[in-house]
């Protein structure tokens, strides 16, 4: 049976969710994912932060619009402060950090995190406001958002094929046919390859296994903040009785059900050693997610030039969770006619 609908959003994790969210508000929407579940992917793997001092200066500007949605919301953020480390070869990036983010404090580090080695943290900085997101949460808030205003989520709904004609959309989906007005490209990993299946040429967009575990550890204190080296090599923060540990990687990847690496999980736990004496050696899990980016590792939102009645939201990296309610604004918005700011436009990849 034919499904008809003013927009049809591909996929089903934050993106997909809260931009259908927005839509619903005024228009008849179908989410449409590939999966036997919403969120399987990246939005499920995600253990992320609220951090107003992190990303560019727009991806600051997306996460300061989007706290008002959070505090809406309900109990989704807590307390973590964020305690940036920097060994002596990293001193100077970690200068440049304090004088682009003067409400960054230095601190003694470890006054704050005592598992710290000593010597090899040479400076540190505080981010005392910075907060643990409630990732599911937020997912259901927008999930259960779009359903309540009328939203259909169509699950293992994988889009072959598209073609725009008569000034509507016809997919074909493994879940049947569909019809709408606009179509919302906001399938991640796959938001290349979905385009393609429309006739669309991609964007570069350029997906990136994150690797995380929790190890085993004695004497965690849960009032830890979360630990980065201002290099991004890793970070750790407690987790259960345990402590959460990734070396931060950005290993490129097809799009894929990613999966943990024996290696990259030793390379997290050698790097947590070095820079602490929690001596870490057995993992009780361990999982991967796929984080995506534009050549210029800013978003992407908007009306696709190439092609009517397609809009994108995708290329979030590793800021899609803290700016999720603003940039689905944004890529709403779009859909009925405002124009998105130049450095997130869809047509900078145009040219």
């Amino acid at each position: 049976m034919e499904i008809e609908a003013d927009v049809a959003v591909i996929g089903a994790g934050m993106a997909g969710v809260s931009v259908a969210y927005e839509l619903a508000a005024t228009a008849s929407v179908v989410v449409l994912e590939q999966e036997n579940q919403p969120a399987y992917h990246t939005t499920g793997r995600s253990a992320a932060m609220f951090l107003e001092s992190y990303g560019s200066p727009q991806v600051r500007r997306l996460t300061t619009d989007s706290r008002p949605d959070f505090d809406t919301a309900g109990d989704l953020l807590f307390p973590r402060p964020m305690l940036w480390v920097a060994p002596p070869a990293q001193v100077a990036k970690l200068a440049a950090m304090e004088t682009a983010q003067p409400t960054l404090v230095p601190v003694r580090p470890e006054e704050l995190c005592p598992v710290l080695r000593p010597g090899w943290c040479a400076e540190a900085l505080l981010e005392p406001d910075a907060l643990e997101i409630d990732v599911l949460g937020l997912h259901q808030h927008y999930l259960g958002g779009a359903r309540r205003r009328g939203t259909r989520i169509v699950l293992q709904a994988a889009v072959g094929s598209g073609r725009h004609e008569g000034g509507h959309w016809r997919l074909e989906t493994t879940a049947g046919p569909v019809t709408a007005a606009a179509v919302v490209n906001a399938a991640g990993a796959w938001a290349d390859r979905v385009a393609a299946s429309l006739g669309v040429p991609p964007i570069g967009l350029r997906p990136m296994r994150r690797t995380a575990a929790v190890a085993r550890a004695t004497g965690v204190d849960r009032n830890w903040p979360i630990v980065a080296d201002v290099g991004e090599t890793f970070y750790f923060r407690p987790e259960g009785v345990g402590v959460l540990v990734s070396p931060a990687d950005e290993t490129p990847s097809e799009p894929c059900d990613a999966r943990p690496l024996d290696e990259d999980v030793a390379l997290a736990i050698e790097r947590v050693n070095e820079a602490t004496v929690l001596g870490l050696r057995s993992v009780q899990t361990a999982w991967a997610g796929l984080r995506t980016f534009a050549s210029d590792r800013e978003p992407v939102a908007g009306a696709d030039p190439a092609a009517p009645g397609l809009f994108w939201l995708a290329g979030q990296g590793g800021y899609g969770i803290q700016i999720a309610p603003a940039l689905a604004r944004v890529a709403a918005a779009a859909v009925t006619g405002t124009e998105v700011p130049a450095t997130l436009s869809v047509a900078r990849f145009r040219i």
